[in-house]
């Protein structure tokens, strides 16, 4: 474990290291050939750049909206067509990655995406907890497969549509869960990068 911490602690010193050579840079070439102001103005621009991408990652939570769970929704046909509530938004981890959201949606797109999920092909009623579709299924792939899976099916409470992707090696797989509660207007959405 201690070389684990040790590795990530030279790559985060590479990083500042290297930008903080870069803002210089910025700053001392334009300098050298007598455009000062130039460089102040290069260095201010690159500075605010890695504020910006800094405090973006830091307020990652903060910085999703309704229109990023309805493009993340997108991706699965599934549309929200009346107005809905973002309650909770949680992004964890760096190399185990996990994307969790839960939106109050109205009686309406409930009922819809229900419908969606109970009439599709590959339906299940089951009355036991919730399954994993990535369980007997291929990881990786080679070249560029369009190898995809998708599970829909019910437990006591709530309807559930997956979709597993194995991707090729280095990428991790992509994993999608949205679950609607039956006993409430919710909906949650789960991306699971392990």
């Amino acid at each position: 474990m201690d070389s684990f911490l040790i590795f990530w602690f030279l790559i985060i010193l590479l990083i500042i290291g290297l930008t903080i050579g870069l803002i210089y840079l910025g700053y001392w070439i334009p300098k050298r050939f007598g455009k000062r102001k130039l460089g102040k103005w290069i260095a201010v621009i690159l500075s605010i750049t890695v504020l910006f991408f800094i405090l973006s990652i830091a307020f990652e939570d903060e910085l999703f909206f309704k229109s990023d769970a309805e493009e993340l929704l997108a991706e699965h046909n599934i549309e929200l067509k009346e107005n809905f509530k973002l309650n909770s938004n949680e992004f964890v981890g760096i190399k185990d990655f996990y994307h969790r959201f839960e939106l109050t949606i109205s009686e309406t797109d409930k009922l819809r995406i229900k419908n969606k999920i109970t009439k599709a092909e590959n339906y299940q009623h089951l009355e036991d907890e919730t399954t994993d579709i990535r369980i007997d299924k291929p990881r990786y792939v080679k070249g560029n497969d369009s190898l995809k899976f998708t599970a829909n099916y019910e437990t006591e409470t709530q309807y559930i549509y997956e979709y597993y992707k194995p991707n090729q090696i280095g990428y991790a797989p992509t994993y999608n869960r949205i679950s609607i509660m039956k006993a409430e207007n919710k909906l949650i959405y789960e991306n699971i990068s392990d």
